[in-house]
């Protein structure tokens, strides 16, 4: 049992931070229904931004979430400005091929500024636990990530619910025409959807700084991770993308313990396809007509 509840809660707090990943890519896609392969990178780039902060300011990787958030906000509004904008109605394969273009932009990058050798953010919290009691521990790293990323997830909630800009984003999400016939500059939503979608990757890259290896290459795993995440909970859903990361979480951690670390991603990819199977628009998605 106390294996089992381990495992659990391990899942649910790595779980978390997948659905900050998760949350970003729907935001995206749910105003812009725009698929952005270049996510994981963009992450990517929030783990090196909070890298830097540490090393070379000492800002400890959960603080350098105030200086990362609003920085990746930013430059994700660049980049949709200056290059997503223009594709938003040509045909899904351009989107396709200008997002990938991207991603394989900021990673060489990164790889020419940092090299391709893996960086390790430690602290002095890094291999800290906390006793819960029946043989049951929680990694403090991954206990103040989840906390972080339950306060984010609120925050956004409460932003998309009662703000105007939050209502007008969700409004063009729904109907992006009778947004626009309704008064709301949908390109400005855009604008602000996607930096939102950004600066949320950029966080996930620093919560999960402490606990997992930094290096150029790392987008792509969390690229893939985002999709299935996004696809699992329902295309456009933010409640699905939550609970599609702490499924994905659950899933993994219980795999490595019960059948095999290296078997804990057939496993996902096997529920997910199951779920796709069985109800293709996702655990909290709608069909489409």
């Amino acid at each position: 049992m106390a294996v089992f509840l381990q495992s659990l809660i391990s899942g649910v707090l790595i779980g978390g931070v997948y659905a900050l990943i998760g949350i970003g890519l729907t935001l995206i896609f749910g105003v812009m229904r725009v698929i952005n392969f270049a996510h994981g990178d963009i992450m990517m780039v929030g783990m090196y931004l909070t890298y830097l902060l540490f090393t070379l300011m000492g800002v400890d990787p959960f603080v350098s979430v105030l200086i990362s958030f609003p920085l990746m906000f930013f430059f994700g509004g660049f980049l949709q400005k200056v290059f997503i904008n223009r594709v938003l109605n040509a045909v899904a394969q351009n989107q396709i091929l200008l997002t990938i273009g991207l991603g394989l932009i900021m990673s060489n990058t990164v790889m020419l500024i940092f090299t391709s050798d893996y960086k390790i953010l430690t602290t002095s919290y890094s291999s800290s636990t906390i006793q819960v009691g029946g043989g049951v521990s929680i990694s403090t790293p991954l206990l103040v990530s989840f906390l972080i990323t339950a306060v984010i997830t609120a925050a956004l909630g409460w932003f998309l619910l009662k703000t105007d800009t939050g209502q007008a984003i969700r409004a063009t999400a729904q109907d992006r025409d009778a947004a626009q016939l309704m008064g709301i500059n949908v390109s400005r939503m855009s604008v602000i959807a996607f930096g939102l979608g950004a600066a949320l990757a950029g966080t996930a890259g620093a919560l999960i700084s402490p606990t997992y290896y930094i290096f150029p290459q790392v987008g792509g795993t969390f690229t893939l991770k985002a999709f299935v995440i996004t696809v699992l909970g329902g295309m456009g859903s933010v409640v699905g993308a939550t609970l599609g990361g702490i499924l994905i979480g659950i899933t993994e951690s219980m795999s490595a313990v019960y059948i095999s670390s290296g078997w804990k991603d057939v496993v996902v990819f096997v529920l997910f396809l199951l779920v796709l199977l069985f109800k293709p628009s996702g655990l909290m998605g709608k069909s489409r007509t």
